[in-house]
């Protein structure tokens, strides 16, 4: 078994740099690989400077996205490094070795498993919920809006019991800040969906494992730190920028994976139009709100 380690950057080659450093001595990982996704600052010189015999840096050509870019890593680790299983880690992660160990160690006993995650301790997600059901149509646009979110999250999520007492589980979708791969498998299925520029990506690749004859496994004792999309926000500052987003990428999703037809199409865009409205309203009312104090 030989594992590498594949990080994406965009414009934040400080947070890229910081993770490279702090892990760079694990013992564990054999190779990293740094995929600057065709930056337009000065990434990736600055990247290339952490280059030496443990730590590859390549440039994408293109911004491509999160999969894109992420799939190029793999490709290269694999066919360069000869790497069999890869850990993909967000550059606003911070994860032990032992936590590498415990994801490394579930390939070693399990070869049905194809991808592999640790709790993560993010303050925007609630504790445990870091894995959950593939969804419906229905499903789907239920977890994008706050409100329906919250009031529906019996059916959008996995029980707590299912959880508890346990030391991993297994599960359809992980959370995609730093997740473990079989090499062979996630290249075997397709990777990431090259056509998403951004978000969705989990959903993808849950579908695209099941549909392989892999499983997901989500380890319970053990755990990273996630900044929720700290990196993201540099680079997509507004809100409502994020939300097109997410947007193009779900109705992506929903044609391609969900088969959905001009109907339903035509709700979601109406329901995306309604998420709109409540982001504007939030807005203007913290606008409101930092101009009083």
């Amino acid at each position: 078994m030989k594992l590498n380690c594949v990080i994406l950057n965009y414009n934040d080659a400080e947070t890229t740099a910081t993770l490279v450093r702090r892990i760079r001595d694990y013992d564990v990982l054999e190779n990293i690989v740094v995929v600057d996704n065709c930056s337009t600052d000065d990434s990736l010189a600055r990247l290339k400077a952490l280059q030496d015999e443990k730590v590859a840096v390549i440039a994408s050509g293109k911004n491509g996205g999160y999969g894109y870019g992420n799939n190029l890593g793999v490709r290269y680790a694999a066919k360069e490094n000869g790497a069999t299983h890869i850990l993909i880690a967000n550059p606003d992660v911070d994860f032990s070795e032992a936590c590498v160990r415990a994801m490394q160690q579930i390939f070693k006993r399990h070869p049905e498993v194809g991808v592999v995650s640790a709790r993560m301790h993010d303050a925007t997600y609630r504790d445990l919920k870091n894995a959950w059901p593939c969804r419906t149509y229905f499903g789907e646009l239920l977890a994008m809006e706050p409100v329906s979110r919250r009031l529906f999250r019996r059916c959008l999520e996995y029980p707590q019991s299912y959880f508890a007492g346990k030391k991993a589980v297994y599960v359809d979708t992980v959370h995609g800040s730093l997740l473990m791969i079989d090499a062979a498998k996630f290249l075997s299925c397709g990777g990431y969906d090259k056509h998403m520029f951004l978000y969705q990506e989990e959903s993808v690749l849950a579908r695209k494992m099941k549909a392989g004859g892999f499983c997901s496994v989500l380890l319970l004792n053990v755990g990273y730190r996630h900044a929720h999309s700290a990196s993201v926000s540099k680079t997509f500052s507004g809100q409502m920028e994020r939300q097109r987003m997410r947007e193009a990428s779900l109705l992506y999703y929903m044609e391609r994976y969900l088969r959905i037809g001009p109907v339903k199409k035509c709700f979601a865009k109406l329901w995306f139009l309604a998420i709109r409205g409540e982001i504007a309203v939030a807005e203007t009312v913290a606008g409101l709100r930092r101009g009083f104090k």
